[in-house]
């Protein structure tokens, strides 16, 4: 399986002809990494991790995508896209499905927190083909299961190192590569995965940088 990093917390899988494309945000070359998508996962609603006007145009245009998310993006994309309405999924956490022939299961059921003033929103962890797993915005760690790919939300308004660190200890993945970067610049990015390569070492997990555009088979 190919796993090809964007900017922030996009990534795009493609396996055997099929395209499955996590979290096209704002951040993020997002019209790029949906072309030629067969489906899509979103974690949560923050523009960040969906920008809706690529992702609705995407569904428009392409009549063979489909979308899973939590129930709140299902909801507003079928009212943007009311003619894909019947390719939108809602996601409840616990499950698993088929999505354009990548086997999915889903973890988690809500964002990490901001501060007590932000509310709370859902958010979906999604596992694909039992190897890679994209928590989204939270650090939840998958139960029953063993973890082949990790990606690691290395900064973010709501976490700090030691939980970052402590997230790949956590889950012991062989292997580790960043996701939600977007906000750092090279001296934080170089600071922050310092701490997690070499702690991650530690416990058997492997982290290596991807540059936006960059791919990797997993």
């Amino acid at each position: 399986m190919k796993l090809t990093k964007f900017t922030h917390a996009c990534v795009r899988l493609e396996k055997d002809g099929h395209v499955l494309v996590i979290d096209p945000g704002g951040y993020s070359e997002s019209a790029e990494a949906l072309d030629g998508a067969h489906a899509v996962l979103i974690t949560h609603e923050h523009p960040d991790h969906i920008d809706v006007a690529a992702v609705t145009s995407a569904l428009k245009d392409n009549r063979e995508l489909e979308l899973f998310a939590p129930e709140g993006v299902a909801e507003n994309l079928r009212r943007e896209a009311p003619e894909a309405a019947s390719r939108v999924h809602t996601v409840k956490p616990g499950t698993s499905f088929d999505a354009a022939g990548f086997g999915i299961r889903s973890f988690g059921g809500q964002h990490a927190l901001i501060h007590p003033h932000v509310p709370v929103v859902a958010n979906i962890g999604y596992l694909v083909e039992e190897n890679v797993y994209h928590p989204g915005d939270s650090f939840i760690i998958p139960d029953g299961i063993s973890v082949r790919t990790l990606l690691v939300p290395v900064h973010a308004p709501w976490n700090k190192v030691s939980e970052v660190v402590d997230f790949v200890i956590g889950v012991r993945a062989p292997r580790a590569f960043p996701i939600h970067d977007g906000l750092l610049n090279g001296t934080g990015l170089d600071l922050v995965e310092g701490h997690v390569k070499r702690l991650g070492a530690r416990y058997g997990t492997e982290y290596a940088r991807l540059s936006a555009r960059e791919s990797v088979d997993v």
